[in-house]
């Protein structure tokens, strides 16, 4: 069982960017294509911003046409939770780090090319990049 991190809202405030509270803490939603990881290639975790727990696994991580960072499954089934969303006259899924409970953003069932036929749509401003470290190429 994940142990659960509780913050003030102030201690939140003193840690995070402005971008990453309103996302993290206010489930708000940045412009799509804005992201600092939407169009992310590299190899390595992607963690909470919030807290730093692990979250995805960049080979889970495609092209989903969307501007958003998009995966196609969490690295661990209880890395992440889901809560019903019926924002905006709609009903979707929202996605949270299980450990602090920020919003990352939303899951669909519209990718089905990928293994799982989902797609955890999650905001740059709630992740950060552990980037895989990679071997120098060897000079001939």
């Amino acid at each position: 069982m994940t142990q659960k991190i509780e913050k003030s809202e102030a201690e939140w405030r003193s840690e995070l960017t402005p971008e990453q509270h309103r996302v993290l803490r206010e489930a708000g939603t940045e412009p799509a294509f804005s992201g600092a990881y939407w169009d992310e290639h590299g190899s390595g975790v992607y963690r909470c911003a919030g807290c730093g727990a692990e979250l995805f696994d960049a080979s889970t991580k495609f092209d989903s046409g969307s501007g958003w960072p998009s995966f196609y499954q969490p690295m661990e089934s209880d890395a992440v939770e889901t809560h019903t969303d019926r924002a905006f006259f709609m009903t979707r899924t929202e996605v949270h780090c299980s450990r602090c409970g920020g919003h990352l953003g939303h899951i669909f069932d519209d990718a089905p090319e990928q293994p799982t036929g989902l797609r955890y749509c999650i905001n740059s401003a709630s992740l950060t990049l552990d980037k895989a470290d990679v071997e120098p190429m060897e000079q001939v």
